[in-house]
């Protein structure tokens, strides 16, 4: 079953039923994910194929090794070439798809952008995500609470780190979190003593717990950071895999859960989470993957179905080709005063898991 391409056009932000695939317009759904190797994408892998399946499609979900951008093009060429009706991509550089998608707009299949916005490709028909302006707010904020900026009488020390640059969520959270922090940073209130306040300087390729311990471990030695030395109140960390490497370079370095200082995260992973329960890091940005998971089974579902696709956000997201209809989901501050409720609760984990 082949779709029209006038589908791209069809959208409905207040468009709130749910288009149930049945037996007859069941389709071959193509998912493809970045890595294996962090928790998160294979969360979002799984729960995405096991609500496809339930709505009666017939799934081929892959996973491009370990972050391998020519693994993943070549998974999705296999995927154009075997006709596949949708294909949902997590991209692992949303740059690098801009020739491999052509042959998707050329064969008429919709493609699904999942959580990163594909640059620069006229073949992406919607954009699935959470809200990632939000997500840095919420760190930034929480950054802000904690060592009450607004009343601070006495600078305070920074460190931060984000994800890689091809990443294009990166310049969400990041600009969601400067626009909280930066304004301290300006006044003085924070200051950030290694100089690493861009950007560029401070992500970290592939989001890699070791290339962010090795990045702190330095930190560390060239300022002198130290329980009993130079105080350090925060760190900006925009993952918990960037999180738990930060962790582990100051718990190396003499710190522990009563002298560590704030550090933010995302994804409630269950490493980031048991550190929140042991008082190692202060909280984590909770993304429910079963959340985005069931909103992209609903877009798929309507698409299938020749129905108006549901989205909540037809300004932001420009891809270089134009603005991309896009649904984002509402991501949550978790921490140890909630994390129970949220995620025990809730049924995302189970307590023996944490």
């Amino acid at each position: 079953m082949k779709l029209k391409s006038g589908l791209t056009a069809m959208f409905c932000a207040m468009f709130g039923a749910v288009a149930f695939a049945s037996a007859a317009n069941a389709a071959k759904i193509g998912v493809s994910m970045p890595t294996q190797s962090l928790q998160r994408w294979n969360q979002d892998g799984s729960n995405m194929k096991a609500m496809l399946e339930k709505s009666g499609h017939d799934v081929d979900l892959q996973y491009a090794g370990d972050n391998d951008i020519p693994t993943q093009v070549n998974q999705i060429e296999n995927m154009i070439a075997s006709d596949c009706d949708v294909i949902v991509i997590a991209s692992i550089d949303g740059s690098a798809l801009t020739e491999v998608l052509k042959g998707a707009k050329d064969k008429n299949i919709p493609v699904i952008a999942y959580d990163r916005l594909i640059m620069n490709s006229d073949a992406v028909s919607y954009y699935a995500t959470f809200d990632n302006t939000k997500v840095g707010r919420l760190q930034g904020q929480y950054i802000a609470d904690a060592l009450d900026l607004a009343n601070a009488k006495e600078p305070l020390n920074i460190e931060l780190f984000t994800g890689p640059t091809d990443d294009n969520n990166v310049n969400f959270f990041w600009g969601g979190a400067m626009e909280v922090l930066k304004p301290y940073i300006d006044k003085g209130t924070l200051v950030v003593p290694s100089g690493q306040t861009s950007k560029e300087q401070c992500a970290t390729l592939n989001w890699n717990l070791e290339e962010a311990q090795k990045r702190m471990e330095n930190i560390i030695s060239s300022v002198g950071y130290g329980p009993e030395d130079t105080p350090l109140a925060a760190v900006l960390a925009q993952n918990d895999a960037l999180a738990n490497g930060v962790t582990n370079a100051l718990l190396a370095t003499g710190y522990d859960n009563t002298n560590m200082p704030v550090i933010t995260g995302q994804d409630c992973d269950k490493p980031g989470v048991k550190n929140i329960k042991r008082g190692y890091q202060s909280m984590s940005v909770f993304k429910d993957t079963r959340t985005l998971a069931a909103q992209v089974v609903k877009m798929v579902d309507a698409i299938v179905a020749g129905q108006p696709v549901e989205v909540n956000d037809t300004t932001t997201y420009d891809n270089g080709t134009g603005v991309i209809p896009s649904f984002l989901c509402e991501p949550v501050a978790a921490d140890k005063n909630n994390y129970q409720k949220l995620l025990v609760e809730s049924g995302y984990y189970t307590e023996d898991e944490l």
